[in-house]
Parts: structure tokens; C-alpha cells; sequence
């Protein structure tokens, strides 16, 4: 029975995708997977508080089976509606006189003022990551460690959920036997497994297009600026096919993906037809009108991304744009939404090294099978590294060991009386 072990989930409205890593010497050495189809969520929202234990009790059965890990405790996510975006901002004072030098303890301190400044009683915050620091009168500062000053600011950037939604998965998590260690934004996740430091300069946008909402993270020179949820996605698609061919959704799914493209040379496909079953009887469709309608709501989602996008930035200063999520799949979408943005768009791919040395031992992984499993590695990759209790910054502050911290202790005390 192994013991030193990550269980991250990803909870989605079509899918929950989990994976469990074996730790040893606090490296990952295997990855097991399992993807299962998720019931009693939609539109982020639970609606079936059974369905979805029995959805999590499976999948996670199925991942004890295959991994040989007695799993009991989990790691996952947040997403869409029930995530709560602000700004909060603190300062605090270092001397009563003259400078002194900023050191760790300080900026924890000007960090939890902000968190407290900003909490809400029917929210928790589950990540907050500084935008800059302000020492006396100068801003934009991003590691203020070791520069002095006579007193420290923070612009903390708060990712929070809405208490109700995480009380009532927590119950479901402990019904299904399993107890949640930690939480994580989908889209902070997701990114831990895709960027590298080719997203450090200039902008960087990520886009996470999922069944139901898509994700924009808008970075700059590698410090989180914004984040805008839409509340599109991957199944739009599936409902334009849905109600303009007069089928059943799951009906409609097969058909998106099997024959649906965006785009392209519609008259191409002007005398195809498509053989469906449905109710027992096999029924022609036009080829044709299934591009066309998926066309169509491509277009739509396309401009919704980039009215988001410009609420921030204007989409010509954009240096990198990475897009993940299922529907980036299909035929023709990459290519329209290039054209929409009038920038380069690029598939998110695996860049984190301890993922990528281990992804030859997992076909499941191989392809692009990846990216049902990208969130659950973010989780995982972001579980490992335990930096809840440490501020994000785009120069990561370390943890100075106890004679570093009573060092650092007995110089606040010297500069603050000397």
C-alpha cells in the first residue's frame, strides 16, 4: 500500500478527470489516470448532490484499482460561476522612522492585511496572488524583498468561491470517503502545466475553452492582470447541432465529433450526407448544414473571446496566445479563431518537466489525450509545490529556513531600535 501520494480531480459539467501520483523524495515517479463521465453538475452549479457522489465514488474506484493506491484524500478545482474576482489593497507601516529593510516576514504581513481587507463572509479565498508592490511612493515593484523603505504596500489579486458551492462538495467529497485537502483555480492550474519561460515577456494570454464556460488568463511579463470567465464553451456547439437538426444532445455530440468542422470550403461538402440513428431509424442529414451550424456558433464564441480580451488589452499587443479545452479539437477552430484575433494562436501543450519525464510511461497521456488531463496535472504540480502559503510573484520568494528566519528576526529588531 503506498502512502506518499497526490489525488488531483478536475470537476467539470461533462467529465471529471483525475490522476494519482506516486511521490518519493518529494519527486513524482508514476502517474495514473482516469477520466469517467460526471453527473449532478451543470452550469458549474450541483444539482444532483447523489449523481455526483456516485460519479466521484467510480472514478476515483477506478484510479484505486489501477494505481494500487488506497486513495483518501483529494485535491481539485473551482471553476466558472462559482468563482469571485477582486482587487484588495493594504499597507502597512515598517519604522516609525527613517527605512529599513523589507524582508519576508514583512511582506507576509502586508499580504494577509490585504486577504483580511478583502475577505467576504459568504466567500473563501482560494488563491491570492500580489500584482505589485508599492515601497513609500514608488509602484509597480514586483519582489520588494531587501529593498528598504519606510513602509510597504500590496495590490493583492483575489481568487475566491462561493462558500455555499465548496461546503455542499466538501459534503459530497466526505460521502463519497474522501476528505479535500485543498482547492485550486481551474485556470492558475492549468497554466502550472503549460507555461514555461517562453510566457514571461510582454503578454501573454491563456484561454481554456471547456464544455460549458472558457477561462481567459490575461498576463503581463508573467504577473497575473486579469481573469474573464465566459459563460461559452464546447457544448454551444453541441446545442446549435441539437436544435437545428431536431436530435438529442448526446446524438448531437456524436455528430460534432465526428463529422463538424468550423470553417473551410462549406460547398465542398454540398451533396454529402451524414446516416444517423435515431429512435431505431437511420435518417439522412446534409454534411453541409452540420458545418454551417457549427460554423456559426464558432463565430460566435470567437467573438466573445475576443470582446473579453479587449476589455484589457488590444488584441495586436498580444505576444503569446495558448489555448486549451477539448473543442480546440475540432477541425477548422484554431483557424478561425486566428483569423478572429488577427494573432497567433498555439495549442497549450505539456512543458512542465517532472510531467513531461514521465509522460513515455503513460500512453494515456500520448496524442492529444493530454488535455482531458491538463487541469488534473496543474492541480497536482501546484499540490506539490504547496505554495498556498507562500505569495505568487513572477520572482517566487523562497522559504528561508529557521537561522535564516532568527537572522532576519534579529536585524528588524537592530534597525528598528538603532
Amino acid at each position: 500500500m503506498l502512502s506518499n501520494y497526490i489525488c488531483a480531480l478536475d470537476l467539470g459539467s461533462s467529465k471529471i478527470a483525475c490522476v494519482a501520483i506516486e511521490i518519493r523524495r518529494k519527486r513524482m515517479v508514476n502517474i495514473t489516470v482516469e477520466t469517467f463521465p460526471s453527473k449532478g453538475i451543470s452550469d458549474s452549479a450541483i444539482v444532483d448532490a447523489i449523481g455526483l457522489t456516485r460519479s466521484i465514488s467510480d472514478t476515483l474506484k477506478k484510479l484505486k484499482i489501477k494505481s494500487g493506491i488506497n486513495i483518501k484524500s483529494i485535491y481539485t478545482n473551482v471553476s466558472g460561476k462559482n468563482i469571485i474576482l477582486r482587487h484588495s489593497q493594504a499597507i502597512i507601516p515598517l519604522t516609525e522612522k527613517g527605512n529599513k529593510i523589507i524582508t519576508y516576514h514583512d511582506i507576509q504581513r502586508v499580504n494577509e492585511q490585504a486577504r483580511i481587507l478583502g475577505s467576504n463572509l459568504e466567500e473563501e479565498i482560494i488563491q491570492a496572488i500580489p500584482s505589485s508592490y508599492t515601497i513609500d511612493s514608488r509602484g509597480n515593484i514586483l519582489n520588494p524583498l531587501g529593498l528598504y523603505s519606510h513602509s510597504l504596500g500590496v495590490d493583492l489579486y483575489l481568487i475566491c468561491a462561493k462558500l455555499s458551492f465548496i461546503q455542499n462538495f466538501t459534503r459530497i467529497a466526505n460521502q463519497a470517503g474522501y476528505e479535500i485537502k485543498d482547492l485550486f483555480f481551474s485556470g492558475m492550474a492549468t497554466k502550472e502545466v503549460v507555461f514555461d519561460k517562453r510566457y514571461k515577456d510582454g503578454i501573454t494570454v491563456f484561454c481554456d475553452i471547456g464544455s460549458d464556460i472558457t477561462e481567459l488568463l490575461i498576463f503581463q511579463d508573467g504577473t497575473l492582470r486579469n481573469i474573464e470567465i465566459l459563460s461559452s464553451g464546447g457544448n454551444d456547439l453541441t446545442d446549435e447541432l441539437a436544435e437545428g437538426l431536431k436530435i438529442p444532445f448526446d446524438l448531437a455530440e456524436d455528430v460534432k465529433r465526428s463529422y463538424a468542422s468550423a470553417g473551410g470550403n462549406i460547398k465542398e461538402r454540398q451533396d454529402r450526407e451524414i446516416l444517423i440513428k435515431k429512435d431505431n431509424i437511420y435518417k439522412p442529414i446534409e454534411h453541409r448544414l452540420v458545418c454551417e451550424l457549427v460554423t456559426s456558433e464558432t463565430k460566435l464564441i470567437c467573438q466573445s473571446i475576443k470582446e473579453a480580451i479587449e476589455k484589457n488589452v488590444a488584441c495586436s499587443k498580444i505576444n503569446n496566445f495558448i489555448t486549451t479545452g477539448g473543442t480546440v479539437l475540432l477541425e477548422g477552430f484554431l483557424e478561425m479563431l486566428e483569423n478572429n484575433l488577427g494573432v497567433s494562436v498555439k495549442l497549450g501543450r505539456i512543458t512542465h518537466p517532472d510531467i513531461i519525464s514521465l509522460i513515455g510511461k503513460n500512453p494515456t497521456l500520448s496524442g492529444q489525450k493530454y488535455l482531458t488531463y491538463l487541469t488534473s496535472l496543474g492541480i497536482a504540480c501546484l499540490a506539490l509545490k504547496d505554495q498556498r502559503s507562500l505569495p505568487l510573484l513572477s520572482t517566487p520568494l523562497s522559504e528561508p529556513d529557521f537561522v535564516i528566519k532568527m537572522i532576519n528576526r534579529i536585524r528588524e529588531v537592530y534597525q528598528e531600535y538603532f
